[in-house]
Formats: C-alpha cells, structure tokens, sequence
C-alpha cells in the first residue's frame, strides 16, 4: 500500500489488527509509518485519544510507546502518574510465537521505552501465573492506598 493505513481510514478489520496474524504482519510497518506522521504533526495526539471522556479515578493506558508519551502525561497529571513496564525473557517471547523482524522491533515504536524512563513498577510475565498474579495484586493494592 502507499499510503499508511489506519483502520478508519482504510477500512482495516480492526480486531484482526489487534492479534499476532499475517493479516497484521502485513500492514504492520504501514501502521508504524502513519503513526510516527501523525506524531510528527501533533505529538499529544495518541495521547489526548487515550484519555478522551475518561472519568473514572484511575485509567490504564496501555501500550504507550515513546518517552513522548511518558512526558505528556507527567506533564498533563503529574505526581499521580504511575508507569509500568511489562517484561518476559527473549526466550519467553519466542514461545509466544514472537519473531524479530529488522526494521520493526528495533524502530522507536517497538524500542523506544528500552532506556530513559524510570518505571515505577516493572511487572515480570514468563508464563509464572502466581508470579504474576502476586506482582500485579502488589500494584492494585498500591492504586487503592492512593486513592
């Protein structure tokens, strides 16, 4: 395709984007580009979408890519702002079916959280459910304190 595509806009099956499938694999880079193009017009833009009409007293805004937005919303909320990175093994990741594609996994929007931001919480997910289920109790307990 020449143009990037977004869902909206290129008439994409939305939930087919949101899996591990060939059919996302082969709009993946396209996604990327129109991404970084609206970025580069507009840097809150994902951002303000994330938080459009949101009322209730603690969001989940997951899949923030880029310093950019970690700083737009320290900017925007400051103190109560709690940022949590999610980690697995390479090997982990390679069970779950991930393949490294150059020019995907190591662009901005797949890498751009590996350095320069201080996590509050780091989560460890290697398939350990009460590994998980521990860490992420640990993280609501400490959302409700601050409530």
């Amino acid at each position: 395709p020449t143009d990037p595509p977004s869902p909206q806009e290129h008439g994409l099956d939305f939930e087919r984007l949101l899996d591990a499938s060939a059919y996302k694999e082969r709009f993946r880079q396209d996604m990327i580009r129109w991404g970084e193009e609206k970025r580069r017009a507009d840097p809150g833009f994902f951002c303000r979408a994330a938080v459009e009409g949101a009322l209730q007293p603690v969001w989940v805004v997951s899949d923030t890519r880029r310093l950019s937005d970690v700083e737009w919303f320290r900017d925007a909320y400051g103190d109560v702002v709690q940022t949590v990175r999610v980690v697995a093994t390479e090997e982990t990741r390679k069970r779950r079916n991930w393949v490294f594609v150059t020019g995907v996994d190591d662009a901005e929007s797949e890498c751009g959280l590996d350095q320069g931001v201080a996590f509050d919480w780091v989560i460890t997910n290697d398939g350990d459910e009460a590994a998980l289920g521990e860490q992420l109790e640990e993280l609501v307990q400490s959302l409700h304190r601050s409530l």
